[in-house]
Parts: structure tokens; sequence; C-alpha cells
């Protein structure tokens, strides 16, 4: 019997995968959205980490606040404030007459403003004299508890003299009748001088003084609710927690480096921000938008070809050379014109429609997305600016006097990226002060992405079916 042999088992050729060119372009852009996404996530938790003990300092901070009894002077230097920004309401005043009253009246009304100024000297050096006691014991408790911002300023003193908190506490409350007394005088000053007001001759300058002299009695009226404030007033009454947040959120100072207080409030940077897009997008939006159209769908061809370039070439400079002049919303808004299909065009002039109108009810609205998007890329870009605002914004941290309407456009604020451009390198590592800087690029992070989802939300909406 033939011996049987087993044949050997068949191996199946090993598949080689050939790389085309579409899988080279599909790895690189794919890589490049990869590494997009960890870059994003390494930003973000380097914000997040950065800034994430800035509502725990800043409690820290507010509780000291009221336990040295700086929030009691403060209730009483509201009044002061108060009464000084009436007497600045006398200069305008007097400016407004200067021209129009005789030397005589001048004379009379300058002696009015000075008996108004001196009649808040006694409360001037009570809050003085209070803030001193304040300031000393917020210094003492700083340094026993190691405050690091605090503390820095008291190098080579561990060793001052103690402060006792609580008799500091009972002397500085001891100041509220002697406010209460204070503040009567002054107001028995000042209800005399207005008894006999200044008179003048042109009715523009009686009409200021008469609302000047509405200020003064509401002034005068809201006196004996700061002396209750000062009764009611504990530095025992707990602080609570959301207060680190919502002082930051909807707080309208940013004080730093400050003998007294420091204070963190974001409003100011954000209306400034905002006031300043505002300004730069009503130059750049119809500046862009009608550039695009033109070059899109009226110029001529060697136009297009002289006209487009050099604008491209305009938005490739930096901002801080040309200002709001270059606008970066023209390149997108013209590429979405004129990808609008020509089926489109040539349907509405079949239709009857005039060169206008098919701009104006066809065109337009079928690339309605593409300019959104050019708008909203132009807002991010403003937002995002840094140099030309501190440059050309003023940088004065206050929110504008909206009263003055468009006038407040032209008053100088600061910025969210102007502030951090502007402080990051003078802060302390690890201080509350760069921590809220941090706290600030924080919001601008998720402003970003209120605009990018406005902008997806928006598209969707106003998009038009083109297939």
């Amino acid at each position: 019997m033939a011996e049987v042999v087993a044949a050997p088992p068949i191996v199946a050729p090993i598949a080689v995968r050939r790389w085309r060119a579409d899988d080279f372009i599909k790895a690189f852009f794919g890589s490049n959205a990869l590494i997009a996404i960890v870059v994003l996530a390494l930003i973000t938790i380097f914000l997040f980490r950065e800034g994430f003990g800035f509502f725990g300092q800043n409690l820290r901070n507010i509780r000291l606040y009221r336990r040295a009894g700086l929030e009691y002077v403060d209730i009483m230097r509201d009044a002061a404030n108060a009464h000084a920004a009436l007497s600045r309401g006398l200069n305008l005043t007097r400016k407004s007459a200067q021209a129009t009253e005789s030397a005589e009246t001048l004379a009379r009304f300058d002696q009015f403003s000075a008996a108004f100024s001196d009649s808040a000297d006694d409360l001037n050096g009570l809050v003085s004299d209070a803030g001193e006691k304040a300031v000393a014991l917020r210094d003492a408790l700083a340094l026993r508890a190691g405050d690091v911002d605090r503390g820095g300023e008291k190098e080579g003193q561990a060793s001052a003299a103690p402060v006792d908190e609580a008799a500091t506490i009972s002397a500085l409350r001891a100041n509220t009748a002697t406010f209460a007394t204070i503040s009567s005088t002054m107001a028995d000053k000042i209800r005399e001088l207005l008894k006999t007001p200044p008179t003048f001759q042109s009715a523009k300058t009686k009409r200021v003084f008469d609302s000047w002299s509405k200020r003064v009695e509401n002034y005068l009226a809201i006196l004996p609710g700061t002396t209750k404030k000062l009764q009611s007033w504990d530095p025992a009454v707990p602080v609570p927690a959301y207060r680190a947040v919502t002082s930051f959120l909807f707080g309208r100072d940013w004080i730093t480096a400050s003998f007294w207080q420091d204070w963190y409030g974001i409003i100011p940077l954000l209306v400034g921000s905002i006031m300043v897009s505002i300004v730069a997008l009503v130059i750049a939006v119809p500046f862009g938008v009608a550039s695009a159209i033109y070059v899109s769908e009226i110029a001529f061809p060697a136009e297009k070809q002289l006209i487009k370039p050099y604008v491209e070439f305009i938005a490739a400079i930096p901002s801080v050379v040309l200002g709001f002049f270059g606008p970066t919303i023209f390149t997108l808004a013209e590429d979405a014109l004129r990808n609008v299909p020509r089926g489109f065009k040539e349907a509405s002039y079949a239709l009857g429609a005039n060169r206008l109108q098919t701009i104006g009810r066809v065109i337009v609205p079928a690339s309605l997305s593409g300019i959104v998007s050019a708008v909203l890329l132009g807002l991010g870009r403003v937002i995002g600016e840094t140099m030309v605002v501190l440059l050309c914004a003023g940088n004065r941290i206050a929110i504008p006097d909206f009263t003055q309407g468009l006038g407040a456009f032209f008053q100088p604020v600061h910025t969210m990226t102007g502030i951090i451009a502007q402080e990051m390198g003078e802060v302390v590592r690890g201080s509350i002060h760069y921590r809220a800087l941090f706290m600030v690029g924080l919001v601008l992070f998720a402003i970003t992405l209120a605009i990018n989802y406005g902008a997806q939300k928006l598209v969707q909406r106003y998009r038009m079916s083109i297939g």
C-alpha cells in the first residue's frame, strides 16, 4: 500500500496596504485636527489650573475686608465721595457760567462753591482717622495669617507691634455717633447755603444749577440711611462663599496694588471690550460686506485682479500698524458670495429682476451664512485684539457714562485682553492678582465658545438650500 504524504497547508499571502494619495491627505489633516484638539485641551487645562485658586483667595480677601473694618469705613467714605462728586458738579456749573455771567456773579458763585466744599471737612477728617485704624488692623491680621499679597508689603516687619482686634473694632464702631453728629451738622450747613443760592442770567446755567440742587437734596435724604448702615454693621457676620464669584462677575471696580483694598470686578473690562467691538464692527461690516459685493458681482475682471489682492494684503498686515482698517471680513464674505450657484443668478435674471434686485434678494440671502461667519470671525478678531487696543482705547478702567449718549463711545476704556497684556508681567506668580488675570482669560475663552455656538445656530437658521 502506497504511503500517503500530507500536503503542506496553503498559506494565504499577507495583504499589504498600499497608501494612496488620498490616504496621505486624510492622515495629514486628521493629525492636524488631533494636534489642534490636544493644544486646545492643554490651554484649557492651563487656564483652569492657574486660575482655579482665585475664588478662594478672593473670598479670604473679602472676609479680611469686613473683619478689619474697612467695609465699615467705606460706608462713611461713600458719603464723603458723594459730597466730592457734588463739588465737582459745581465746577462744571462754573465752567458753564464763565462765558455768560458777570464777574460779580462769578465771585458770589465761587463763595458758594467754597462754602459747600468746606462743609465736608469734618467728614473727610473722620474718614481719614478711621481709615488709618482699619488699615493697621488689616495689615496685622494679614501678617498673622501669612497672607501672600499683604504680607509681602511688610517684609522685615514680622515683629511689628500687635494690634488688639477687639479694641480697634470697638473704636471704629464708636465713630457711628460721631458720623451722625457730623452729617447732621453738614446737612444743616448745606440747607442754609441752598436758601440763598447764586443767581444766573443764562437759562442754561440755571438749568444746570437746578439739576445740581436736586442731586444735593437726594444726597441729604440718604445721609440718615448711611447712619443706619453704620449702626447695623457687624464684622462677625459671615461673608457667603458666593460673594467671591459675584464680586468678580458683577463687580464694577478693578483696583489692584491698592493700599486700601483690591477689587477684581470684570464688568468695566467686559464693557470696554464690547464697546471696542461695536465700534470696530460698525466700521468693518459695512465696508467689508459692501466691498465683497462689489468685487464679486459688480467689478470688472481687471478691477477684481487689482482690488482683491490688495485688500487681502492689508488684512495680513498686523493690526498694531493699521488699527481697525484691515478688516478680515472681506475675504470670507467675497468667497461666500462667489460660491452661490450661477443658476440662482441666471434664474433671477430670467424672471426679469435687475442686478440690484438679484444681489439683494437672491445672492445675499443665499450667501448669508457665509457672511454671518465672516462677521463673527471679525468679532472674534476684535475681541482678541490686544496691542491696538492698548494704543487707542485710552486704558481707563471705568464704565463709561452712558448718560452722554453716543458720547460714551468716545470715552477711554480698558479691555480684557489689554489688562492681561498690561499687568501679567508685573504680578507675583500665585498671587490673587495673578490668578484674577487667568480668570479673565477664562471669561474670554467662554465668550469665544459662545460666539462660535451662536454662529452655528445663526447659520443653521438662515441657511438657504442650494441644491
